[in-house]
């Protein structure tokens, strides 16, 4: 029988890689989506199925985390076999600003739909999108087994999360899942983050559209792999025989500096040009260094990267400078890398 799955934050990086990925494996898959007076699925252009073809295999659904009685009401009508809670405000820096509203969205919606997904007497296999940066403080390398000490009301926000996840895969004997996913970037990653907008800046410095880059803390390490390789792991750990955590990383350390300087080398350009100090990008309280062991994952899903920071730059250079040719010439665009 056909796998069925459902999807929160399908419309972001990680939730269109991975509806990609289900439907490649025969899956039919489901997907929330928040209400807006615009179009906010250009991620899923490349999988985008008409609602009045027959047949099709993804289908988009309103609603919101904050509303309960929705995702109760969904997760009848759909009765997925797997549900992935990818949904968030997801910006660090933006949680300092918001915190009450990440609170709730990125840590107290994923207990709302765990007890969705008790009240709609479903059974099913729940991942929970869980974050290095509930490590925050804690000196690296970081696994399973690792402290959390976040540092941003994002970090807590997810902290809540694992362990409301932890709880009731005790409590209920649900599968749940909470995937420990260290920076994971793309092409599809959003312009606000420090990687697509440093990839973003090279193409249009190269092209001279942009004469200067603002950025914050270039001495923080972090731990960067590449996107469609992760949710690979995600999916590997709902079709493990046991639910447990895992971590997801690279194990290898790249400053934002050392990014910084990739991305406009990868142009022949001499970064120190263009590069300037904004204290408005910079956190209240920072983390410096994320650094993950992946071991367990290797170990017992078979799963490991093969894309690491280098590459990954080149890869996201490479599709800015598309895109922006792509803006330019009047051709349509479409972010499928």
């Amino acid at each position: 029988m056909t796998k069925s799955a459902f999807i929160t934050g399908i419309t972001g990086q990680d939730g269109s890689y991975l509806a990609e990925l289900l439907l490649g494996k025969g899956y039919e898959v489901h997907g929330l989506v928040r209400r807006s007076s615009s179009f906010n699925t250009e991620r899923l252009d490349s999988i985008y199925q008409d609602p009045h073809t027959a047949g099709r295999s993804l289908f988009l659904h309103h609603g919101d985390l904050n509303d309960g009685v929705t995702l109760i009401n969904l997760l009848r009508e759909i009765n997925p076999d797997e549900v992935y809670n990818l949904g968030a405000q997801s910006h660090v820096r933006v949680s300092f600003d918001q915190p009450v509203f990440t609170g709730d969205v990125t840590g107290i919606a994923a207990i709302r739909l765990l007890e969705a997904i008790r009240a709609a007497g479903v059974r099913t296999k729940i991942y929970q999108a869980s974050s290095s940066e509930m490590f925050g403080a804690t000196p690296p390398p970081q696994d399973e087994d690792t402290p959390f000490y976040p540092r941003s009301p994002y970090g807590v926000a997810k902290v809540y999360a694992y362990w409301a996840t932890r709880n009731y895969r005790e409590a209920y004997d649900l599968f749940a899942v909470n995937g420990i996913l260290f920076n994971h970037e793309s092409p599809r990653r959003g312009e606000t983050f420090v990687t697509r907008k440093v990839t973003r800046a090279v193409a249009r410095i190269q092209a001279g559209l942009q004469d200067k880059l603002f950025l914050g803390n270039l001495d923080a390490v972090r731990d960067w792999g590449y996107a469609p390789e992760f949710v690979e792991g995600m999916w590997r750990m709902l079709q493990h025989p046991v639910a447990q955590d895992y971590v997801l990383a690279t194990n290898t350390a790249y400053s934002v500096r050392d990014f910084v300087r990739l991305a406009f080398e990868h142009v022949d350009l001499e970064w120190e040009k263009y590069v300037e100090h904004d204290s408005r990008y910079e956190r209240p309280t920072e983390v410096d260094a994320l650094i993950g062991d992946p071991s367990k994952a290797k170990k017992e899903l078979g799963w490991e990267p093969s894309v690491f920071t280098p590459q990954l730059v080149k890869i996201m250079v490479d599709a800015d400078i598309k895109l922006l040719d792509d803006e330019r010439s009047g051709r349509r665009i479409r972010i499928d890398s």
